[in-house]
């Protein structure tokens, strides 16, 4: 048996966890540059992300309808999205059912994220509350703010309708 058939030993170094987190900084990263910049042309995003997390804060109604995990777009009808670096946190203004809301999602809880028009995606194990990197400060998010113009529903896509989109790879 040469070198290339030996199994690989287990690892005491958490490699694949320093992965994770450093591709979350790639999450990080977009939200940062589209809340600066905006969407370019038909870039838009899909964010699944773990409800039950410690720290998301969404509608008390839509955490009913998804106790586990949901997934949201960005893509037109969306405000005030920015990436709190000091907590760790995702915040965006989305509308559910014509109601104005304000989310707030730990960049830990996020387990998927994808920009589909350029077919590129990012897949996370779910963290447990122990895994989860320390914010510095309580996560508090902006009052939620109407939008400037009158928004229609947030689109919620199904995970289920979400992975049969993502090309496989």
């Amino acid at each position: 048996m040469d070198d290339d058939q030996k199994e690989r030993p287990e690892s005491l170094l958490p490699y694949e966890r320093w992965i994770e987190q450093a591709l979350r900084q790639v999450v990080a990263q977009a939200i940062e540059h589209a809340a600066a910049e905006g969407l370019p042309g038909g870039h838009h995003f899909y964010i699944t992300f773990r409800t039950d997390f410690p720290g998301v804060s969404i509608p008390q109604r839509v955490r009913a309808q998804y106790p586990q995990e949901m997934t949201i777009v960005l893509q037109h009808q969306f405000w005030d999205l920015a990436y709190d670096r000091a907590n760790r946190a995702i915040t965006v203004g989305l509308s559910f059912g014509g109601v104005p809301s304000t989310l707030i999602i730990p960049l830990d809880a996020v387990v998927e994220f994808a920009d589909p028009h350029i077919r590129y995606g990012l897949r996370f194990q779910p963290l447990d509350q122990g895994d989860a990197a320390e914010p510095t400060a309580e996560a508090a998010g902006p009052e939620p703010q109407e939008p400037a113009a009158p928004a229609e529903p947030g689109q919620v896509v199904s995970l289920d309708a979400f992975r049969r989109r993502t090309p496989q790879g």
